[in-house]
């Protein structure tokens, strides 16, 4: 991902979406211990990075408050980062995903 974002988006723009992309990456890890598959779509004006996991179901994640302990704040940061995220059912599992409109170096 690094690599990939190098020269995309302004300053800063690669390390947000390595940030927001490994947040997502560790909740699918965490609440599904069934793997993830990470997909990135890089166009001059926008990133969208998906993570799919394999368990069904289509519960919005919990956003708790910023506050609450240490656990908990991944999806705060991709809310508060990402210029837009959402859940999606995606066959058997789901996939969270965000975008980033970074626009061309």
């Amino acid at each position: 991902m690094r690599e990939m974002l190098r020269k995309w988006g302004g300053p800063g723009a690669s390390d947000v979406a390595e940030l927001l992309t490994s947040e997502l990456v560790t909740n699918a890890l965490v609440h599904t211990e069934h793997g993830a598959v990470v997909t990135a779509t890089v166009v001059p004006e926008q990133l969208r990075v998906e993570v799919r996991d394999f368990v069904p179901g289509l519960d919005r994640p919990h956003v708790p408050p910023a506050d609450d302990g240490t656990n908990g704040r991944g999806l705060v940061l991709v809310q508060a980062l990402a210029d837009s995220w959402g859940v999606e059912e995606h066959g058997v599992g789901k996939v969270v995903w965000f975008e980033l409109n970074g626009g061309a170096a």
